[in-house]
Formats: C-alpha cells, structure tokens, sequence
C-alpha cells in the first residue's frame, strides 16, 4: 500500500514538472513571435536601405505610382512585394544621403542639438526636485506633487496649445527654446526618481545625519549614487520620446531648416523611397546605442527597489 502512494507521488509530481516546461515552451514560442513581428519592420527597413533604386521601385511602385484615386481615397491596385535579402548590395543610398546631400545630414544634427540639452537639463532639474520631493513631506508639496502626477498622464496634444501661448508670449516661437523649455521642465523625470529616491532607506540618511553630514552631502553621497540605475534608466526614456518627436517642431518651429530629422522623414519625395529607408536607418543607430549601451543599468533601474546593494 505504501509502495502504491509513493509511486502515485511521483507520477503527479512529473505530471506537474510536464505541465511547467509545456508551459514555459508555449510563453517562450509566444514571446519569439512577438520579437519576430516587432523586429521585422526594422529589420525590413535596414535590408532594403542596401537595395538599389531600381529593385525598391519594382518591389513597393505600387504603392507610389500605381495607385488609383477614388472619392478622394488611395487604393493600391498590385500586391507589394516585401523583401528582405537584396539582389544587389548597393551602398548609392548611404552616399547620397551622407556625401552628396548635405540636407538629411543637417536635420540629424537639429535632432541631436534639441535633444541632448532636453536630456541633461531635465535630469539635473529632476533630481533636485525629486530630492526635496523625497526629503520633505508636507500637504503643500504633497499636492505639488499631485499636480505633477496630472501633467504627466497628459498627452502632449493636449498641453501643446498652452505651450504655444506661452512661447508666443516669451517670444520664444521659431527658436530652439520652444522645445528645450517644454522639455526641461518636463514632470516624467521628477515622478520617476521621487518614487526611487523615496524607497532609500531612512536609516542611511540619518546615520549620515549623525556623521555631521549636511543636506548637500546627504545628496551627494547617498541619493545621488543609489539613483544613478534609475538616472540613466530616466535618460533612455526620455532620449528616446525627445528623439521621435513631430508634434513639438511642426507645431512650435516654422523655420523648416530648424526641423529634426523626425519631422523631415515624413516629407522625403516619392521618388526617394530608397533614400528614405537610409535615413531611417540612420536615425535608429543613436536609439539603438543608447539602448545597447544603458541596457544593464535600464533593467538595474527598474528591477532595483533602493537601499544598499550587497
């Protein structure tokens, strides 16, 4: 009898382990679809930067120049014919866009030069409010704060206009101040490294009150350091929404010369569909650098919940 029980245990117990790995596979094979979809439009888009001319015309014509207009709408009349393996490597795309026209080369520079000052700035802004956020609990900044959290879950579209009224009055309008201000002052920065700073543990702060330690030193010693996964985890994100942006230049630069590369994407010529995909592979390497480059302290940002680290 007994014999009988421990034999039935170990048939439920590796039922149970073959219910776990069927499991496991099925999420695994979910999540590399998943991977497969979402990487196949970049991947597309850097095999096809390498085609000719010539081959992305026959492939995607279609969608360009043999489209009927009906009621004022656009039907293709051909199925496109997506392709990801070149018949020949052609690098004409890649010369003309970084030698022969210096055009797609300056709105990269206008993307870099309006993002990476909106980056270190609302950092820096960030985490000294975040710090007396953290620090000082009272029912006025309690509501400050609530505020902020209000701002954040507004979509830009919606404080776009009030921008637009502000910077006219400022008379900031068609000057890179139009964004950079708006970005700055940003609240997302604040939301996220208040609710890190407040997980650090008080007895580090008040241990290095008794040590003599001033505000300053509090700050520089014990919350600066603790926060630098989550600071760089911030800096990702936001050089990421900053580098994507459209709305904020269509909206607050007329100046065209002054537009990011984002913006002038959009408005490449038909005939330069082969052009468009080399710039567009251009425009990912920074995202993909950053990523690749802060991946360790995005995950240490995000997983990590404050205090010491053993």
């Amino acid at each position: 009898m007994k014999i009988y029980h421990v034999s039935k245990e170990r048939k439920r117990k590796r039922g149970s382990r073959l219910r776990k790995a069927i499991g496991r596979t099925v999420i695994f094979v979910i999540l590399i679809f998943f991977a497969v979809l979402f990487l196949t439009p970049i991947v597309l888009t850097i095999c096809n930067s390498f085609m000719a001319q010539s081959e992305i015309s026959s492939n995607y014509g279609v969608i360009f120049s043999n489209a009927t207009t009906s009621g004022g709408k656009t039907y293709i009349s051909e199925t496109v014919n997506l392709k990801f393996l070149p018949d020949m490597v052609s690098f004409h795309q890649y010369i003309t866009v970084l030698f022969k026209s210096p055009e797609y080369l300056l709105k990269f520079w206008n993307s870099v030069i309006l993002v990476v000052p909106i980056v270190i700035f609302q950092l820096a802004v960030a985490l000294l409010a975040s710090y007396g956020f953290a620090r000082y609990r009272g029912k006025i900044r309690e509501i400050i704060f609530f505020l902020y959290i209000i701002l954040m879950l507004m979509p830009y579209q919606v404080t776009l206009v009030p921008n637009y009224l502000v910077s006219n009055w400022l008379h900031i309008l068609d000057t890179y101040w139009a964004i950079w201000l708006p970005g700055i002052f940003s609240p997302f920065a604040v939301y996220l490294l208040t609710k890190y700073m407040r997980r650090i543990p008080v007895s580090l702060i008040e241990a290095a009150k008794i040590d003599g330690a001033g505000e300053w030193q509090i700050f520089r010693k014990i919350c600066y350091p603790l926060c630098k996964g989550c600071m760089c985890s911030v800096a990702i994100l936001i050089f990421i929404d900053y580098w994507n942006m459209v709305e904020q230049p269509l909206i607050l630069l007329s100046n065209a010369e002054k537009h990011p590369l984002s913006v002038f994407l959009s408005k490449i010529n038909e005939g330069e569909v082969g052009l468009a995909f080399a710039v567009a592979t251009i425009y990912m390497i920074p995202s993909l650098l950053v990523f690749f480059y802060g991946e360790e302290y995005l995950v240490e940002g995000i997983a990590y919940q404050g205090g010491v680290k053993g």
